[in-house]
């Protein structure tokens, strides 16, 4: 098996780019799936995210931090653009045609994983409290599965700002929960 490609490499070879995509799409769906409930709003949001990444290939910067945080920064603004212009987003996946290309497997397969986040999905509903700055970090941390490295990187802040906030968040979450959640440190 060939390295793994340059996130550079993605916006001018085909090859590099599936197997970019390969490497991380399932990380992306989880991503996603948590934070919207319909199937067909999560696949075109992870094509979103995929489509975002091949256009900003050549901005990244391997000084701020790994392709896979950079990528669930993506992710997030993709995702929170989706939250803030939904009416416009249901407007233009009608006009997409895309949906059609989804099998009745697919389509299946993508509602489990949501019913699969389920859980996520409460917790990123207790999360809404935080301060935007503690919630954003949580949800990479805990919910995502970055370490804190990463999600300081992803969020432009240095590593000793993310420990301070995330131990704050926990504190507070660990107080908000009527049960305890398991939480990365």
């Amino acid at each position: 098996m060939d390295a793994l490609p340059t996130v550079a490499a993605i916006g001018r070879d085909p090859d590099a780019l599936e197997r970019f995509y390969r490497e991380h799409v399932e990380a992306v769906q989880r991503f996603v799936a948590r934070r919207v409930t319909s199937p067909h709003d999560a696949a075109d949001l992870t094509a979103d995210v995929f489509l975002a990444a091949v256009g900003s290939c050549g901005r990244y910067r391997a000084s701020s931090g790994p392709p896979r945080a950079w990528l669930f920064g993506i992710a997030r603004n993709v995702v929170a653009m989706h939250h803030r212009s939904s009416r416009r987003a249901m407007q233009a996946s009608h006009r997409i045609s895309g949906r059609a290309l989804l099998t009745d497997d697919a389509l299946e397969r993508i509602a489990e994983r949501i019913d699969d986040e389920r859980e996520g999905r409460r917790l990123h509903a207790a999360l809404s409290d935080l301060p935007a700055s503690q919630q954003a970090l949580v949800e990479l941390v805990a919910v995502d599965g970055l370490p804190l490295v990463e999600a300081a990187a992803a969020l432009g802040i240095t590593p000793g700002n993310a420990r301070v906030r995330y131990h704050r968040a926990r504190r507070a979450l660990t107080t908000a929960l009527p049960t305890p959640c398991e939480v990365q440190s």
